[in-house]
């Protein structure tokens, strides 16, 4: 045992430090001056190797819903990225919990997701960070609990993020206030799209005023040089938000 890991280790410190190490069905040498660190692929077509017997690579599968970051000693010569860019095959359908990561993800499905920390590499914290499906195009629901959008706002604190949440209220038609309640946390509103279920029409995206502080009658329905009051039924939005 100790031999084979000794021969291991002795191979590795001969290859150079820019060089990639290839991988096929069976061993081959080390080839230098490529971009990938690994490869797997089969070597050469000349060899005889067809793509049916190249190999495929086997992800552990990780619970998300209960995965938690060992962030007590972040040591910066082994995580120098504060994990961006890691990642897992999620198995489970709900919402990262981990305590150490303040902007939480809800909406998990299971499928591979990589780990979104890119202002974590410079401090060596996970704690902006955020479990982003791998993709082109991620999508999200937004629904009538809390939705982490895959959407940060820069602003002169930071990059913060963009929350959204579904929701209805009721107009009168006689008067332009309506009641939005502020979701829990909210600082700052974002933005509004105010529609009626089942009609495809937008009524609106925006507010003559909203105040954050009350619920009762704290919108004002138009916008600043026209104040809206809606005919008399129940309404749809989706609200746009900062922490």
């Amino acid at each position: 045992m100790k031999k084979i890991l000794l021969s291991l280790i002795v191979g590795l410190s001969a290859a150079s430090v820019n060089a990639q190490i290839n991988i096929p069905s069976t061993p081959q040498e080390t080839i230098v001056g490529e971009n990938a660190f690994m490869d797997a692929s089969p070597y050469s077509g000349n060899n005889g190797w067809t793509a049916s017997e190249s190999k495929g690579l086997a992800f552990p599968e990780t619970d998300l819903t209960q995965f938690r970051f060992k962030t007590d000693n972040i040591n910066p010569s082994v995580a120098a990225t504060a994990y961006n860019g890691m990642i897992v095959y999620n198995t489970a359908t709900g919402a990262t919990a981990d305590p150490a990561i303040t902007t939480q993800t809800t909406g998990l499905q299971p499928g591979f997701y990589y780990f979104s920390n890119p202002t974590g590499s410079s401090t060596f914290t996970v704690t902006a960070g955020r479990w982003l499906p791998l993709g082109a195009s991620p999508k999200v629901t937004i629904g009538t609990a809390e939705t982490t959008t895959n959407t940060l706002i820069n602003t002169t604190t930071g990059d913060k993020q963009l929350f959204a949440l579904k929701g209805s209220f009721t107009a009168s038609g006689t008067s332009t206030a309506v009641n939005i309640p502020a979701p829990t946390g909210m600082t700052t509103l974002y933005g509004i799209t105010i529609y009626k279920a089942g009609t495809n029409t937008v009524y609106d995206r925006s507010l003559y005023s909203y105040t954050v502080a009350t619920s009762a009658g704290n919108a004002i329905t138009g916008s600043p040089s026209m104040s809206v009051v809606y005919p008399s039924g129940t309404y749809d939005y989706v609200i746009e938000y900062l922490k």
